[in-house]
């Protein structure tokens, strides 16, 4: 299933005659695998093409990741396309599934949460079958030593070998994946700087991006397998923690109100806090951003903007409205 994907997505001058169309191949830069009940009922899952595409390397080696988003969710792929070509970095795709808050670790698992997880009163769990990149458990490193996803031309053998160790392939859950298969599963075992975001298209105004800074944490080996377990103990698992502000009537109080504002159950994540980026990027594209926690310092958009008005987040759906797509059909 990865060899044909790449082969729909690249081409292959390898295929037979009679082929010629095929092996031109869609030139294409994301794709998505819908595998959800119309396939998986009866067919092995996607989740291995999915996790393999999606990773910085392959059995032939580092290569560019390919962007290969689950459920066909184009949404999270476009996601994860912006912050790919942002990043040159592998991405993940995750379901935004479960916000835990510090009491309820607590009354769970015996756990006092602490570092980034306590500053933003808990974390959410980021899961999803096996379609996220196996970059992120975190076992590459850096000069230094830490925990580190690395552009795809920076991949070592080393980090390889560490990627694959920590990474092992499970038979599917067949309550989920009737049809069978192999889901990756690995815990990313580092914090870790990420940014998660969300693109959602809404009738009547358009897309609009949603984006959280924050950490991957790294928990405890049994308060993390007590709270993994109430999900899928065979799918991969990221802890998450926002930057939150404690303010009241912000969608970036605690780490609930961040799901609880989230567009939908899915999240793409990249390393790194690129929120800036992502806010510069979408002002050319003509993309309001409805919901951020980027420092106001960092953020730079078209002095244009200012002729909408005073507050910066109305200026922005203003001029994104009055300049019109970038790219129009």
């Amino acid at each position: 299933m990865a060899v044909i994907i790449k082969d729909l997505m690249n081409g292959n001058d390898n295929l037979p005659e009679g082929r010629e169309e095929e092996a031109v191949g869609h030139n294409a830069i994301a794709a998505g695998f819908q595998g959800q009940r119309q396939w998986t009922d009866f067919y092995p899952n996607g989740d291995f093409a999915e996790a393999v595409l999606n990773t910085s390397f392959d059995w032939n080696g580092a290569r560019e990741p390919y962007i290969l988003a689950t459920e066909n969710d184009v949404l999270n792929g476009i996601g994860m396309l912006f912050m790919k070509l942002l990043t040159n970095r592998a991405q993940m795709f995750a379901d935004v599934r479960t916000y835990w808050s510090g009491d309820a670790v607590k009354r769970v698992t015996g756990y006092d949460i602490e570092g980034k997880a306590k500053d933003s009163d808990g974390f959410i769990h980021l899961i999803n079958s096996g379609a996220c990149c196996l970059d992120a458990n975190g076992e590459a490193k850096d000069e230094n030593g830490n925990a580190v996803m690395k552009p795809w031309y920076d991949v070592t053998e080393a980090d390889m070998d560490a990627i694959m160790a920590n990474t092992t392939w499970n038979a599917a859950d067949n309550g989920y994946f009737r049809g069978g298969g192999y889901s990756s599963r690995f815990e990313t075992k580092a914090e870790m700087p990420v940014t998660m975001i969300r693109l959602n298209l809404v009738k009547g105004l358009g897309p609009v991006l949603q984006i959280a800074e924050g950490w991957t944490v790294h928990l405890p080996e049994k308060v993390s397998d007590t709270l993994w377990a109430r999900t899928d103990y065979t799918w991969p698992c990221t802890w998450f923690a926002p930057r939150c502000d404690g303010k009241e009537g912000s969608p970036f109080k605690t780490a609930y109100e961040v799901m609880a504002n989230w567009g939908a159950n899915h999240g793409a994540i990249s390393y790194g806090h690129i929120g800036a980026d992502l806010i510069t990027m979408c002002s050319i594209l003509r993309i309001p951003v409805c919901m951020h926690n980027v420092p106001e310092e960092k953020i730079f958009r078209p002095a244009a903007w200012n002729a909408f008005g005073m507050d910066k987040e109305g200026q922005d759906y203003r001029a994104c409205a009055a300049y019109g797509p970038m790219y129009k059909k």
